[in-house]
């Protein structure tokens, strides 16, 4: 296909379409003529990537590089390529995380068995999270309060995992993307929930 008709099956302007292929983004098509280059359905997908990332995942064009770098590099495994898809979606760690927290959140996920790096921003975030909740006096920061969630949790992510496709570049859109929007959808679900038990309890 002609660029406008990869404009056509994307629904993405054909000046944008050349954006992408000036800084790299979409790889270049075949060479038809010195002006004019045909492109295939894996400029389809990923074009389609491009746009999920920017749009719907929010990610600056620094990240969306940084994310299509690792999908273009050397083979590298399925585990590493979805884990730069969440990197890509973690919010940026607090400039100077409380240590201690920290520590708290290391400690949990190893009385967990979760196989996390000690390094995963990740735990950073979590170690804040726990500190402003005990701070706020919600609840304390031990098993009590954290295993059911992260029994949840653990469920939620054999659903999440279950469902990634194996194309990577689909792969990559629905970790990233998917992860995004289905966020806010648990919360709903959670404070739906939430209602339904409290009315079931309030009429017994």
């Amino acid at each position: 296909m002609r660029i406008s008709e990869l404009s056509a099956a994307t629904q993405v302007p054909v000046a944008t379409l050349k954006y992408y292929l000036r800084e790299g983004l979409l790889p270049a098509g075949t060479s038809t003529s010195r002006t004019q280059a045909r492109y295939d359905a894996s400029h389809v997908d990923r074009v389609r990537l491009i746009r999920a990332l920017l749009e719907s995942a929010g990610l600056t064009l620094a990240r969306v590089r940084q994310v299509l770098e690792v999908l273009d590099g050397p083979e590298v495994s399925r585990h590493h390529l979805l884990g730069t898809a969440q990197q890509a979606i973690t919010p940026e760690p607090p400039e100077h995380p409380d240590a201690e927290w920290t520590r708290v959140a290391i400690q949990f996920v190893d009385r967990r068995g979760w196989q996390i790096p000690p390094d995963e921003p990740l735990l950073v975030l979590l170690g804040e999270q726990l500190r402003s909740a005990v701070a706020a006096g919600v609840e304390p920061a031990d098993e009590t309060m954290l295993d059911p969630y992260a029994d949840v949790a653990d469920q939620l992510a054999a659903i999440d995992v279950q469902s990634v496709p194996e194309a990577p570049e689909r792969a990559l859109r629905q970790v990233a993307v998917g992860t995004l929007l289905t966020d806010p959808l648990i919360l709903t679900l959670r404070r739906l929930a939430q209602q339904a038990l409290s009315a079931e309890r309030a009429t017994r």
